[in-house]
């Protein structure tokens, strides 16, 4: 694991921690009635997860060219992920444009 710094270590771990902490976050406030859309955001927020996950991965063996293939998987669910977050937010804008 000598590839990053500590300090960028430590940045990764923090943010996929995070992450998860924001997806149990979120799920939890989904689970009141005014917030059930809510629920399809923390769900949307997986692929992120998965990418993230894929970047640690390749970052943890040492970025062998055997496991570049993590990369291109990172970049996608990076893609999924950015896609449903939007889908999530805008679904989210206009259900909840209906009750004003």
């Amino acid at each position: 694991m000598h590839e990053l710094s500590f300090g960028t270590w430590l940045i990764h771990i923090s943010s996929v921690t995070e992450w998860i902490f924001a997806i149990f976050v979120i799920y939890k406030i989904s689970t009141y009635k005014k917030y059930n859309l809510f629920y399809w955001l923390s769900i949307a927020m997986v692929p992120n997860l998965i990418g993230a996950m894929c970047a640690i991965t390749y970052h943890i063996y040492d970025n062998q060219e055997a496991l570049y293939g993590l990369v291109t998987l990172q970049g996608i669910f990076t893609f999924i992920g950015n896609s449903t977050l939007a889908l999530a937010a805008f679904t989210i804008f206009k259900k909840t444009e209906t009750y004003e």
